[in-house]
């Protein structure tokens, strides 16, 4: 779910991990209020293709603002790098702390609404027994759907393994540990047996 709301949880994961790794905090802020300025509304352009529509943008907004062509640069490659399935990787510590603090916000509490939100509106059940294909592969089986807890086994589990700052990381794992335990609950209460 990328409204605004995620946009301020990043933007405030972001000033947090870049006052710890020593970031320089008006590139972090100025890419982390526009990383997910293009895309994420309907009608815009597609998901696999916000970060670089995102990154034009930011480069008209800052141009207008005055900045220098080589701190809009340093904030287009982090938006550029933020995504998960994106071809940049982040090169600069800033663009490593919007991709971290990006991510963090699919783990924890939030990640555990977000991916039960994601599977309501999209109509996909919030538990469904793993096929052991799924379980071997990440490949779900003939008539298998594709699960919030699927999606916990197969995505959120392995987002911290991504992570580049010691800071995050540490984060990542308290966060992690809580969707654990959400999802382990969740499995019990489902299946009768919590």
């Amino acid at each position: 779910m990328h409204d605004f709301d995620h946009v301020l949880r990043v933007y405030r994961m972001a000033e947090r991990l870049a006052q710890a790794e020593g970031g320089d905090l008006e590139i972090v802020r100025a890419a982390a209020l526009l990383h997910d300025a293009r895309g994420a509304a309907a009608g815009q352009v597609s998901r696999t293709e916000h970060h670089l529509a995102s990154a034009e943008f930011a480069g008209r907004v800052l141009a207008a603002e005055g900045w220098p062509a080589e701190r809009i640069a340093a904030v287009q490659h982090c938006i550029r790098a933020h995504r998960f399935r994106g071809d940049e990787q982040p090169r600069s510590l800033e663009a490593k702390i919007l991709f971290d603090a990006d991510k963090l916000d699919a783990l924890g509490a939030i990640g555990a609404a977000r991916v039960i939100a994601y599977a309501t509106l999209v109509g996909t059940p919030w538990y469904w027994p793993p096929s052991e294909t799924f379980l071997k592969t990440g490949r779900e089986e003939e008539g298998e759907p594709h699960s919030a807890y699927h999606e916990h086994l197969f995505k959120l589990r392995r987002v911290s393994k991504r992570l580049f700052t010691p800071t995050a990381r540490a984060i990542a794992a308290k966060r992690l540990e809580f969707l654990e335990e959400f999802f382990g609950r969740l499995v019990e209460e489902w299946e009768g047996r919590g």
